[in-house]
C-alpha cells in the first residue's frame, strides 16, 4: 500500500477511537456536573442567606440613624422655640418699660408746658414794664440832652463831630507813634542782619578799582613811523579814521600816538589794528583795510570767550549764544568809569553770597546778577533804557520770568516778585557805590546835590535841609509847631519816594528829618 493510504487509515482509527472514549467518559462527566450543580447551588443558597442578614442589619441602622435624626431635630426645634419665646417675653418687658418712659415724658412736658405759660405771663408783664421805662429814659434823655445843649452852647450833631474829631486826632497819634516804634525795631532787626551779611559778601569779593578813559596811548617804535601812520597827503591816517571810526591824534607826544572815541569797541578794535601795522610795517589803505577786518573777526570771537568764561566762573549754565556775546561785549563798555564786565560779575558774586545766607536761590541771583545791565551794550545802537533794552533780550533768548524779573526791577521800574531780585538790586548799590568803583563828572554831582535839597525844600514845613557825605544822605530839619513826630516819619518816607522817583544816583541817599523842640526862659 502506498504510505498516503496508510496516514489515512490512520486518522480513521485515530477518530474512532476518540468516539469510543468519549461515550466510556460521559456517565463521569455527568455525575461530575452534577455534584458541581449541588455545591452551586449551596452556594447560591449561603449567598442569598448572608445577603438577607445584612439588608436586616442595614434596615435596622438607617431606622436607627432616622430616630436619632428626629430626636435631634425636635431638639433644635425645641431650642428655637424657647429662644423665641425668651425674645418675646424681653421684647414685651422693653416695649412695657418705654410705655412707662412715654408716660413719664408726658407729665414732664406737660408740667413744662404749664411753666412756660406761667413764664410767658410773666415776660409779658416785664416786656410792658420795660416798655414803660424805656419811655420813661427816653423823656429823660431827652430832657438831658436839652440841658446839655442849653450848657455847652452846642448841637448834639457838633458835640458828636467835636468827640470823633478828637478820637481820630487821638487815633493818629497813637497809630503814628506805633508806626514808627514798629517801623524803628524792625529797622534795628534788618539793618543788624543785612550788615552782617553785606559785610560778609564784601569781606569775601576782592574788586579792582576801575578808571576807564576814552583814550587809548599806542607806543611807535621811533618818531619816524608817525609818518608812516599819516601817509601821503593823509591818506592812511584818513583811510584808519574811516575803517575803524574812531579819531587819531598824533601830536608832539615823542613816540605815542592816540587813539580817541566814545565807543570802547571800535577803540579797543583800532588800537589793536594800528599795533598790528606797526608790527607788520606795510601801512596803506588797502592792507589797513585788511587788518582792520582781521582785529574785528578776531574781537568778535574773543568776545564769546570772555562771555563763555564769565559764565563759567560763575556757575551759570545754559545761556543762549547771543547773550554770550553780549556778555563778552560787556567787556568794553564802562558806566561811570566801572567796568560793566566786571561790575556784572562782582553783583553776580554778591547777590550770590547773600542768598546763601537766606537760604535763597543762589543759581537764580547769580544768574539775574550777570544779565542784569546786559542792555547797556545796546544802548549805542537801539532805542529805550537799559533795563527795557535786558529785559527785551532776554526773553527773546529764553531767559526765566525770575530772571527777567530781576533785570526789570534792579531799578525799581517794577515792583519786585522774588527774594533773588531785591539781591540783585542790594548787590548793585554795593557794587556801584565802594570807594573807587565808579567816578562821575563834577558838574553832574554838583546838579545831583542842588536838585536833592530843591526836593526836601519843596515839601511843607521843611526849614532847611543840608546834603552831607557826598551826597548819600540829606538832613531835613522841619518847623516843630507844623509838623509832629508822626508827620516826621511821614515826612522822610516821603521825600525818599520822590527822590527815587527823580533823581539817578549810584547806591543809596539816607534822608533823615529833624524835629527839635526848645523852651527858653530867662532868670534875672
Amino acid at each position: 500500500m502506498s504510505q498516503p493510504i496508510l496516514i489515512a487509515l490512520g486518522l480513521v482509527a485515530g477518530l474512532i477511537l476518540a468516539g469510543i472514549g468519549l461515550l466510556l467518559s460521559a456517565p463521569a462527566r455527568r455525575r461530575q456536573m452534577e455534584r458541581d450543580r449541588e455545591a452551586l447551588h449551596t452556594e447560591a443558597e449561603r449567598m442569598r442567606a448572608d445577603v438577607g442578614r445584612e439588608a436586616e442589619a442595614a434596615k435596622a441602622q438607617a431606622v436607627l440613624a432616622g430616630r436619632m435624626e428626629m430626636l435631634q431635630l425636635r431638639e433644635e426645634v425645641d431650642r428655637e422655640a424657647l429662644r423665641r419665646r425668651e425674645e418675646a417675653e424681653r421684647l414685651e418687658r422693653r416695649l412695657e418699660e418705654r410705655g412707662k418712659q412715654l408716660d413719664r415724658r408726658g407729665s414732664e412736658l406737660d408740667n413744662q408746658e404749664r411753666a412756660l405759660g406761667k413764664r410767658d405771663e410773666a415776660l409779658g408783664e416785664r416786656d410792658a414794664d420795660l416798655r414803660r421805662r424805656e419811655g420813661d429814659a427816653d423823656r429823660l434823655v431827652q430832657e438831658q440832652r436839652s440841658k446839655l445843649e442849653r450848657i455847652a452852647g452846642l448841637t448834639a450833631e457838633e458835640a458828636r463831630r467835636e468827640i470823633l474829631q478828637r478820637a481820630e486826632d487821638e487815633a493818629r497819634g497813637q497809630a503814628a507813634a506805633l508806626a514808627r516804634d514798629i517801623k524803628e525795631q524792625a529797622r534795628k532787626t534788618a539793618e543788624r542782619d543785612a550788615r552782617r551779611i553785606i559785610a560778609m559778601a564784601a569781606q569775601r569779593l576782592a574788586a579792582e578799582t576801575t578808571a576807564e578813559s576814552t583814550v587809548a596811548a599806542v607806543t611807535l617804535p621811533s618818531d619816524e613811523m608817525k609818518g608812516r601812520i599819516i601817509g601821503r597827503e593823509g591818506r592812511n591816517i584818513r583811510a584808519f579814521e574811516t575803517a575803524t571810526g574812531v579819531d587819531v591824534i598824533i601830536d608832539d607826544t615823542p613816540d605815542t600816538v592816540v587813539i580817541s572815541c566814545f565807543d570802547p569797541i571800535r577803540r579797543e578794535v583800532a588800537r589793536r589794528a594800528l599795533e598790528a601795522l606797526i608790527t607788520d610795517g606795510r601801512i596803506h589803505p588797502g592792507r589797513i583795510e585788511e587788518v582792520v577786518a582781521k582785529v574785528q573777526r578776531e574781537l568778535d570771537s574773543q568776545l564769546v570767550e570772555l562771555g563763555e568764561q564769565a559764565a563759567y566762573d560763575l556757575g551759570v549754565h545754559g545761556l543762549h549764544a547771543e547773550l554770550i556775546k553780549l556778555i563778552g561785549r560787556m567787556r568794553y563798555r564802562t558806566s561811570y568809569g566801572q567796568n560793566i564786565l566786571e561790575h556784572s560779575k562782582e553783583v553776580a558774586w554778591l547777590a550770590g553770597m547773600m542768598a546763601a545766607e537766606l537760604h535763597a536761590d543762589v543759581a537764580l541771583a547769580k544768574r539775574g546778577g550777570l544779565l542784569h545791565d546786559v542792555g547797556k551794550v545796546l544802548t549805542h545802537d537801539n532805542e529805550g533804557t537799559h533795563v527795557e533794552l535786558g529785559v527785551e533780550v532776554a526773553r527773546r533768548y529764553g531767559e526765566s520770568a525770575p530772571v527777567v524779573g530781576c533785570i526789570h526791577a534792579h531799578h525799581d521800574d517794577v515792583p519786585h516778585e522774588t527774594t533773588e531780585s531785591v539781591l540783585v538790586q542790594a548787590a548793585d548799590a554795593i557794587s556801584g557805590s565802594r570807594p573807587g568803583a565808579r567816578r562821575e563828572a563834577f558838574e553832574s554831582y554838583v546838579k545831583r546835590l542842588t536838585r536833592l535839597e530843591e526836593i526836601a525844600n519843596a515839601f511843607a514845613g521843611v526849614e532847611k535841609c543840608n546834603v552831607i557825605q557826598a551826597g548819600r544822605e540829606i538832613r531835613v530839619v522841619v518847623t516843630p509847631d507844623r509838623v509832629d513826630d508822626g508827620g516826621a516819619v511821614q515826612l522822610s518816607e516821603s521825600i525818599a519816594r520822590k527822590i527815587e522817583s527823580e533823581l539817578q544816583y549810584p547806591g543809596q541817599i539816607r534822608v533823615v528829618v529833624i524835629r527839635e523842640t526848645r523852651a527858653v526862659d530867662i532868670a534875672r
